[in-house]
This record gives C-alpha cells, sequence and structure tokens, in this order.
C-alpha cells in the first residue's frame, strides 16, 4: 500500500491542516439535530474524501453502509434514490458519498434534488467538488456547506515530518523544502513524492526530489498550452517531451492546475479539462493523455 493511504487520517485530531473546517464540522456534530445533505469543496487532493469518510464514521455509519460514487448520470441518481429505502445493515445510518458532483449532468441534479429535500431520518449525503461554481444553485443550497483548503508550507512540513518520522526515516531540511515547493499545497502530491523519496538512496533523495519538481514543471507547461488553447503542434510537441513520465503524475497535476484556476474565478475551458481528465489513465497511459489533450484542442 502506498503512505498516502497508510496514513490517510481516521479520526479529526490526526487531520494536518484546515482546523477552522474540522472545528466547525466538529461542532456541527454536537447539535441533536444535524443536516442531512453536507458539500465540501476545494482543490484536488487536499482531503474532501478523507473529511467525508471521517464525518460519515461520526454520524453512526460503518461497513458498508458507507457508499463511494461518482455519479454522472441520471440513472445512477435513481438507483440511489431507490436503495435509500433501505435500512442500515450494520450501524446507525446509511451515507452516500457523491464526489465530484458537480459533473452530474442537469437532469441527474434536479433528481439528487428530490432526495436532498426529503431525506430518510437513516440516510446522509456528503457531496464533495472541485467547481462548486458548476454545482446547481438548488441542490447547494440545500447543503451545509464546508470549505477545504490547501496546506501551509508550516502545515505541509508538519505532516511530511510525522510520516518520515512513523516509517522510522530521516530526511535533510533540503529536500522536505523541495518537497513542499513542488507539491504546492496539496498533501496528496506531497506524499506521493515522499515515497518515492523514501525508497532512495540517501545520497540521492535531493536529486529525485528536483527531478519530480522538473517533471511537475514540464506538465505544468502543457497545462498553460491547454488553457491558452494553443495549436495542436505546440501542444504535441510538449507531450513528446513528457513520454518519459507516468501518464497518470501528469494527469494529476493537469487536475490541481485547473483546480487552482477554477478556484480563482470561473473558466470554461479549465472546467472543460478536468471533464477530459477525471478518469485515471492506468489503463489507457500515454495514448489516452494524447488523446485527451487532442480533444481539447480540436474541440
Amino acid at each position: 500500500m502506498s503512505l498516502y493511504i497508510d496514513y490517510r487520517p481516521e479520526d479529526w485530531d490526526e487531520i494536518v491542516g484546515n482546523k477552522e473546517t474540522v472545528e466547525a464540522i466538529q461542532n456541527m456534530l454536537k447539535k441533536k439535530s444535524r443536516p442531512h445533505s453536507y458539500l465540501l469543496t476545494g482543490g484536488t487532493g487536499c482531503g474532501k474524501t478523507t473529511v467525508a469518510r471521517i464525518l460519515a464514521k461520526k454520524l453512526g455509519c460503518v461497513g458498508s453502509d458507507f457508499r463511494e460514487m461518482a455519479p454522472r448520470k441520471i440513472d445512477e441518481i435513481r438507483e440511489i434514490i431507490s436503495n435509500s429505502k433501505y435500512k442500515p445493515m450494520e450501524g446507525d445510518c446509511r451515507v452516500w458519498y457523491l464526489d465530484e458532483i458537480h459533473l452530474a449532468g442537469k437532469d441527474a441534479q434536479d433528481t439528487l434534488l428530490k432526495i436532498l429535500e426529503d431525506t430518510p431520518d437513516h440516510i446522509y449525503f456528503i457531496l464533495s467538488t472541485t467547481d462548486p461554481q458548476k454545482l446547481a444553485a438548488p441542490v447547494k443550497g440545500r447543503c451545509l456547506t464546508f470549505d477545504m483548503h490547501i496546506l501551509s508550507d508550516k502545515e505541509m512540513l508538519k505532516l511530511l515530518a510525522k510520516i518520515v518520522r512513523a516509517e522510522g526515516d530521516k530526511l535533510d531540511r533540503i529536500v522536505y523544502e523541495q518537497i513542499i515547493d513542488d507539491a504546492q499545497g496539496h498533501p496528496r502530491n506531497a506524499i506521493q513524492v515522499l515515497e518515492k523519496v523514501l525508497n532512495t538512496d540517501e545520497d540521492n533523495r535531493l536529486e529525485i526530489a528536483k527531478s519530480m519538481a522538473e517533471q511537475v514543471n514540464e506538465s505544468i507547461e502543457l497545462c498553460r498550452a491547454l488553457i491558452k488553447q494553443e495549436n495542436w503542434k505546440k501542444v504535441s510537441g510538449i507531450l513528446t517531451g513528457l513520454k518519459a513520465q507516468e501518464p497518470e503524475s501528469i494527469r494529476r497535476v493537469v487536475l490541481g492546475y485547473c483546480t487552482t484556476i477554477l478556484l480563482k474565478g470561473s473558466n470554461d475551458t479549465a472546467a472543460m479539462i478536468i471533464e477530459y481528465f477525471e478518469e485515471p489513465l492506468y489503463n489507457v497511459g500515454f495514448p489516452g493523455l494524447v488523446k485527451n489533450c487532442y480533444c481539447i484542442i480540436k474541440g
């Protein structure tokens, strides 16, 4: 298992950063009357799924009663509604975590609104999105919203140092700084780089961290070209230089870059790119990356 999975927080006190958000959720949970619909907003890799899982557990949901989905079509929402009549099998309630819900079509969101307005007592919904502007206003209005933020450099250092100690290892300060600069506040990105660094001989760790940063910079060049809608000749040239890199890593950089742009304001191109890159590239690899980029440029 990866370090990101091994060290995923399982309780509130294990979460680094987002202190105000965590405290707000904890205070809400102390009340006798709780909303049945929640919305988590924030960039890719900032901890929305982690918070959703902990929140579900605190609501009394355990085991198979917790379902993670990324519904896009109206039939998927209808299936959720149909299944909501069933009582929990293991805990006090059932929870659906609906990831990137803004990507669901208008009809799907309208159908979801019906169950959000009349949710059974034993059902809770946790929605998440990297682009709340694309979520239908009535759906958003039915949810209690919590905003998740990227980590500060100080918070990131605390997180990485905690993992390194737990692994019985140590890192030079300069290596930490390189990883933090590369991650740009996203804990998942930082931990993934950290894992590669810790699997390297001590003498080569800084070079590995630097090489990861260089890869990110090359991927950022691709991001800028896609956002600017450069011609295919330029984009294909950038892709040729990225052949040796892991397509899935490039995908995550693209998602993080476009998410940051969207959180600063409306940008239809960034939203379109996220839609093309929402599915992992493990099966299709580099050809899938090239196809996505071509479709984005050629429309």
